[in-house]
């Protein structure tokens, strides 16, 4: 990929600076993008690239996107803010005929849990029950492609898996597990620790991304876009602790089952995703962008994490609920010695 593969090109994104669209947007702008960002124009914690154009609206009010987005097209609109079909339905009524691609921002959360095999491709069943996020995202997915087949809408469909910042502690409860980690309390861990899993750098999904933008190869297909190392929930949790300066973690596992007893809604996020493993074939997305490859190991991303929030004492949140519903979890479950 050369510094000049979007110059010129005009694409906006809907939302811009989140997680994954932060990284996205610095990407673009480097590769010489005309970008502009629809948004509320309100996060300070991932600034707007000085090369990009802020287009204020609230993305849910369709007449408000009309009026912000009257008289321009764009060779490439991203949305990384839609979730439902009505998203997507108003999405294709405002963009049809005024953009050569749409790029809708699905999830690996789709693919059906447990996985028939591993690693995962592209054309792996899509089949979540136990998660109303990835069956919002699959049936945006078949909206589009129905859209893309009876209309010719021009979709590309892209699918995140874990992919995190420095701002993104990878657990359940966020700081509050690396807290008790400094505090020396023992730690919950799902399942037995031995389930992979798959984090990405939002940088290195950044990479991959981009090479999609402005592709007429990417047309009416679909994407994962991930980190080719593979680690336990346990070497996770290990990895986080030896950045935080910890050098024995206590860790206890509990039953991804009992979590959910406990809490529906964190057992809807191990049950419909985190307690299964998850690895990824990454050969289609090198086809269409060769040599792409992530290059941050999670080491490396946990050590960013740990210094974001040790830089301020703001950034370190405890959720108190959370951190109590652990501690009965652990001693509900908390081996007994022989």
């Amino acid at each position: 990929m050369t510094a000049s593969d979007l110059k010129g090109l005009k694409i906006l994104f809907i939302g811009g600076t989140g997680v994954i669209s932060s990284a996205c947007s610095r990407r673009a702008v480097e590769l010489g993008a005309d970008l502009y960002l629809l948004n509320r124009n309100v996060s300070s914690v991932r600034p707007v690239p000085d090369q990009a154009t802020v287009i204020t609206a609230d993305v849910r009010d369709t007449e408000q996107v009309r009026a912000a987005l009257r008289g321009r097209e764009f060779d490439v609109v991203v949305n990384f803010l839609n979730f439902t079909p009505e998203h997507v339905a108003s999405d294709i009524d405002v963009f049809t005929g005024r953009t050569r691609q749409y790029v809708f921002i699905s999830s690996a959360a789709t693919y059906q849990r447990p996985p028939s095999r591993l690693p995962v491709v592209e054309s792996a069943p899509l089949h979540n029950p136990n998660s109303a996020y990835a069956r919002n995202k699959i049936a945006c997915e078949e909206l589009l492609g129905r859209a893309h087949h009876q209309e010719r809408f021009p979709v590309t469909i892209v699918r995140p898996s874990h992919t995190y910042d420095r701002t993104a502690v990878p657990f359940d409860g966020g700081w509050t597990v690396v807290d008790r980690m400094r505090r020396g309390k023992e730690v919950l861990v799902h399942g037995d620790g031995t389930s992979l899993w798959t984090l990405t750098h939002h940088t290195d999904f950044a990479r991959g991304f981009t090479g999609l933008l402005a592709n007429p190869a990417a047309i009416g297909q679909t994407f994962h876009i991930t980190s080719d190392e593979v680690l336990s929930w346990d070497q996770i949790y290990l990895s986080v602790a030896e950045a935080a300066g910890v050098e024995e973690p206590r860790l206890v596992h509990v039953p991804s089952d009992a979590i959910a007893a406990a809490d529906p809604r964190w057992g809807e996020e191990l049950l419909g995703d985190k307690a299964h493993s998850m690895t990824f074939d990454n050969s289609k997305i090198r086809e269409i962008v060769p040599g792409f490859a992530a290059s941050v190991p999670f080491a490396q991303g946990a050590r960013e994490i740990i210094a974001w929030h040790d830089a301020d004492p703001r950034r370190r949140v405890i959720d108190t609920r959370l951190n109590a519903l652990m501690d009965r979890l652990i001693d509900a479950h908390r081996p007994v010695p022989l």
